[in-house]
Order: structure tokens, then C-alpha cells, then sequence
């Protein structure tokens, strides 16, 4: 069967959070996906966790001190639920677009981390940057 672009664009918006995170994610060179032990979908580049996924609801990652810093001031992330009040480990609700979309920013902090430990030899311990929170 050959679709129509419109009717593309049709299923496209209907993808849940987790479809259009994953349909994304995974273009990613070296982006591994799949289930884990708990029940999430997570994202790996080589052995490196850079965050998962809670069915279409909520996104959890782990990030450099400084950087989660960054981000809970911006507002973009929360104390994650099993580390309540310990920098380092995050959560972020989806809710709207705009968390698919910021979910996707925060992943490729992780994933652009990820890869310059990969390219360093695994020596550096580079931390991104936090960009500014857009648009919501």
C-alpha cells in the first residue's frame, strides 16, 4: 500500500509521545533502544544509558551535577522520583509537543555527551551545556 503525503502527515500526528521520541532517537547514530528490567524503554550509545522512557508520560535521565544544576533552574527538569533531592538523576513529565520536543533536546544532550566520551577514548568527562529552555 502507498500512502498520500497527507495521509503520511495523518499518522505522524497520531504517533503517541514515545513512538515520535523513539522515531527520532534512533536516527541518532549509535543509538541503541529497546525494553528494560523495570519496564521502561531506554536509549543507549555503546554501554552509556543517556535516558528512558515511561510509556508516554515521563522521561527519565541522569546528567552531570552542574548540568542538572542548569536545567532544574531552567525548569526544563525535576528531581527524579526514586532520588527525591539528589542532583544528578532527572525526571521530566510529557505532557504536550512542547515535552516531546524538549525530551528529545534533553536525549541529545546526553547523546552529544555520549559521543565526545566515545571520540575522547572514554578519557574526558565532558558535561554539555544546558541550552535555554524555547518556547515553553
Amino acid at each position: 500500500m502507498v500512502w498520500s503525503t497527507q495521509e503520511a502527515r495523518t499518522m505522524a500526528t497520531h504517533q503517541t509521545a514515545s513512538e515520535r521520541i523513539t522515531a527520532e532517537v534512533t536516527t541518532w547514530p549509535g543509538v541503541e533502544a529497546g525494553p528494560g528490567r523495570r519496564g521502561e524503554f531506554g536509549f543507549r550509545v555503546g554501554f552509556r544509558e543517556i535516558g528512558h522512557l515511561h510509556g508516554d508520560r515521563a522521561a527519565h535521565f541522569s546528567f552531570p551535577k552542574r548540568v542538572w544544576a542548569e536545567l532544574f533552574e531552567q525548569g526544563r527538569i525535576v528531581h527524579h522520583p526514586v532520588f527525591p533531592g539528589k542532583a544528578g538523576p532527572a525526571a521530566r513529565r510529557i505532557e504536550d509537543d512542547a515535552d516531546v520536543r524538549d525530551v528529545i533536546r534533553l536525549l541529545r544532550l546526553n547523546y552529544d555527551a555520549a559521543i565526545a566520551r566515545r571520540n575522547a577514548g572514554g578519557a574526558a568527562e565532558r558535561e554539555p551545556a544546558a541550552p535555554a529552555r524555547s518556547g515553553s
